[in-house]
């Protein structure tokens, strides 16, 4: 198997795992009285299942997005950001005074 697949699989079985962590600890606390619907009604179990597969599809991409960002280079090769120039102010003549504007009352 692909080195690049493996770690996938990896990430999202640890994203699922987290995830029923997350599901169960909602439970047990019964956030907004989400354990006793779930647990209590008949068709809980659905509720149940779409928390656990939203909350494991959220889980399992920042698990991977965190190990994908972990690959990057420590040190940058050769110069980067392109050419760097001085600014210069310049000078600006101007004719006229301006006018201050007039203000209207709030």
């Amino acid at each position: 198997m692909p080195k690049l697949v493996r770690m996938y699989l990896i990430n999202v079985a640890t994203g699922f795992g987290i995830a029923a962590m997350f599901l169960a600890a909602m439970l047990w606390t019964d956030v907004a009285g989400l354990g006793r619907l779930v647990t209590q009604s008949p068709q809980g179990w659905i509720a149940g299942l779409m928390i656990f597969m939203g909350s494991g599809t959220l889980f399992a991409g920042v698990q991977f997005a965190i190990r994908i960002m972990a690959m990057a280079e420590d040190e940058p090769r050769g110069p980067r950001g392109g050419l760097r120039q001085q600014l210069v102010p310049i000078p600006v003549r101007r004719d006229e005074q301006r006018r201050p504007v007039a203000r209207r009352p709030l």
